[in-house]
């Protein structure tokens, strides 16, 4: 059984905002077995037992599960693997001689997200009230050959199986759920099983002397570690600059958005100011999330939202952040061909009404809106939402509506929608004001969500097409109220063949049910512990609208003086990176002439912070004579008209020359700021 508590689950998303090193979350997996089983440790750790939860005959009921369909997939003999090394799943199977066993015995790779899997058997010793005893630890681990990055990081789960020869629905089955790192590569269990039973041929659990172990592992992709998100899946990630992950899920949200990315390329920002410009660093981004092969920085925009260190540390409201840049989009689209495209894609209207019931009088009054907010608080599905949306309050007694000429009157107050936009943007409440904890709390209760979603009957009166949806991205949150870890899930093509996951930095494919079915949130599979990882924000696309709003975006689309501003843009940092690189091998000289010192006045020979000196870059192993000819051709100076002389600062706060070398192949070797004069 496994037990992840909301607690641990936030402490790790925290801890994957500020640092890739500390993704080592402690997801304790208790167990009942005919052995005292210790939960899930790296051999490397304290092998101090934990104790154990206390299960009930029922769960141990459903965790001694049928396992012949998991053992028929399952490799039967100890193969290398032959699928696609970066799909999301694999299986190993080991096996091992027990009279041959050693300290560390590990199997064959197989690859899962392009890294090496393999299961790690050990035996141990352990002693209980003096008496000592030898049990077999069993683990899963992951150990990539040369990872780019010692702060590499992998979040998996894996199911560790200990084939029962005699009658395979008595192998056993232990679970794990581990993020993988190179401080802690391998989890596990410590004392699966004892030496006594796994030795007994009665048992069933060795054949031969052999005792066959196997594992199916299912991997997110990892970070911090060679990942072609381009190569994999088409898209690229977007960098985390430090709590900016929910900034990224909206921004590939509204990138998949492709109508909304052809018009943002047509905004005029020929005149932009490129570090205050929030449209131009939207058309940047998108840009490059377009044509980079690798992940894509946010700082100009941060920039441009004219956010410091605190800001990019904070994690903000994502409605308003969504809001925001609507309405910049929306500002600098008037007047310009792509006018309009905001409201045409996001926004729907409703009506708000009072309506008497004894009198003929009712006040209505229209309005638009680009998301919905739905209370998801005791309901158990969107459309409860929607019709808690719509449902009719009765004003009366204390509560009457003041009907004008009518006086106080009984009547009935509602919310009717008139239309529905193409692209419907909904926030579920999952943040809401507690009045007892006199605090904001986090619901995590189960909330379903349909892939297809059917909204005729909240229509005030149908239109010229059925309000039907598609779902087209699921924004999920990992934690509490006070900060965790977004990522998206997005369905590009509307088709639901296919879902990405969009976590910073990664993209990689996954499964239907990781995108909808596992982000309901509610209690999870593995012993009724509250999942704290649910849906925040769903987008949904009108069925009528989707070849209209995912239409292919082109280059031709783009407008070429567009892409020549960031061609060149692209050319200046990386001439600024090469600058940085080699800072180390240059130093500056400041050049005065001789006119500077004929004009000055005072008791020094001049006066050094008011005069600007001229400035030369000078790479340290620069001769004198390659010094003289690159002053004379930066100065204008023929090279037999120059004489230098090299200044240093007294202790008496004077500066006066001092000697030159007079081998001209010698290396200039003045430290910056040491000042030259030119006559």
């Amino acid at each position: 059984m496994i037990a992840e508590t909301a607690a641990e689950i936030t402490e790790m998303a925290l801890n994957r905002e500020c640092s890739e090193t500390d993704k080592a979350v402690e997801d304790m997996e208790t167990d009942v077995s005919p052995q005292a089983e210790d939960p899930p440790l790296s051999p490397n750790q304290d092998t101090e037992p934990l104790t154990p939860r206390v299960v009930s005959d029922e769960e141990v009921l459903v965790e001694s599960r049928e396992t012949d369909s998991l053992h028929d997939t399952l490799m039967t003999a100890e193969t290398e693997d032959v699928h696609d090394p970066c799909c999301s799943e694999g299986s190993v199977s080991y096996v091992l001689s027990l009279a041959k066993i050693t300290d560390s015995n590990l199997s064959k790779a197989v690859y899962v997200r392009n890294l090496p899997w393999r299961i790690l058997v050990m035996p141990r010793e352990t002693q209980s009230e003096g008496i000592k005893s030898r049990t077999l630890g069993v683990y899963v681990q992951c150990s990539p050959e040369s990872p780019e990055s010692p702060s590499w990081s992998v979040n998996a789960k894996a199911t560790i199986v200990l084939v029962n020869h005699s009658d395979p629905k008595k192998s056993y089955h232990r679970d794990v759920t581990h993020w993988f790192c190179a401080r802690e590569n391998d989890w596990g269990y410590s004392n699966l099983i004892s030496w006594k039973d796994i030795t007994d041929p009665a048992k069933g659990f060795s054949k031969d002397g052999n005792a066959v172990f196997e594992a199916h592992i299912t991997a997110d992709a990892p970070h911090g570690i060679n990942w072609d998100s381009r190569k994999y899946t088409g898209y690229v990630g977007l960098k985390n600059q430090g709590a900016t992950c929910y900034m990224n899920s909206l921004l590939q949200t509204l990138y998949c958005t492709n109508k909304l990315r052809k018009a943002v390329y047509h905004m005029p920002t020929e005149n932009d100011d490129g570090t205050k410009s929030v449209p131009l660093a939207l058309q940047r981004i998108f840009f490059e999330l377009q044509y980079n092969d690798k992940a894509v920085g946010t700082k100009k925009l941060t920039k441009a939202f004219g956010w410091d260190t605190m800001d990019i540390f904070m994690q903000h409201d994502v409605q308003e952040l969504s809001r925001v840049l609507l309405d910049n989009m929306d500002s600098k689209m008037k007047g310009t061909v792509v006018e309009g495209t905001i409201p045409r894609l996001f926004e729907g209207k409703t009506e708000s009404y009072v309506r008497c019931t004894n009198v003929e009088y009712a006040s209505t009054r229209a309005e638009t809106f680009f998301d919905l907010q739905l209370n998801i608080k005791d309901k158990k599905n969107v459309i409860e939402s929607f019709k808690d949306y719509v449902a009719v309050e009765t004003l009366d007694g204390d509560n009457k509506y003041d009907a004008g000429q009518y006086g106080l009157q009984e009547a009935k107050k509602g919310v009717i929608f008139l239309s529905f936009p193409p692209v419907l943007h909904l926030q579920l409440m999952r943040f809401q004001y507690d009045s007892l904890t006199e605090a904001n709390v986090k619901i995590n209760d189960r909330y379903e969500f349909p892939e297809t979603l059917e909204l005729d009957q909240f229509l005030q009166k149908p239109e010229s097409t059925p309000a039907n949806y598609v779902l087209h991205a699921v924004l999920v949150h990992s934690g509490d109220n006070y900060g965790g870890h977004y990522v998206a899930y997005l369905n590009p093509k509307g088709d639901g063949k296919q879902w990405l996951k969009f976590d910073d930095d990664v993209v990689s494919t996954c499964s239907r049910k990781d995108a909808i079915e596992s982000n309901f949130g509610g209690s999870d599979d593995t012993g009724g512990i509250r999942s704290c990882t649910n849906a925040y924000m769903l987008v949904y696309i009108r069925e009528s609208c989707l070849s209209d709003v995912l239409q292919e975006v082109k280059q031709s689309d783009i407008p070429q003086s567009l892409v020549r501003r960031f061609e060149r843009e692209r050319q200046d940092d990386a001439q600024k990176r090469k600058e940085r690189n080699e800072a180390h091998l240059y130093f500056s000289v400041e050049v005065y002439l001789e006119e500077d010192f004929q004009l000055h006045q005072g008791s020094d020979l001049l006066d050094f912070e008011e005069i600007k000196p001229r400035v030369f870059r000078v790479a340290k192993n620069c001769t004198m004579h390659n010094f003289y000819s690159l002053v004379s051709e930066g100065l204008g100076y023929p090279r037999n008209c120059i004489r230098i002389w090299p200044f240093e600062k007294r202790t008496n706060s004077t500066t006066r020359p001092c000697n030159l070398p007079d081998d001209s192949t010698k290396s200039v070797r003045l430290e910056c700021g040491i000042l030259f004069v030119l006559v």
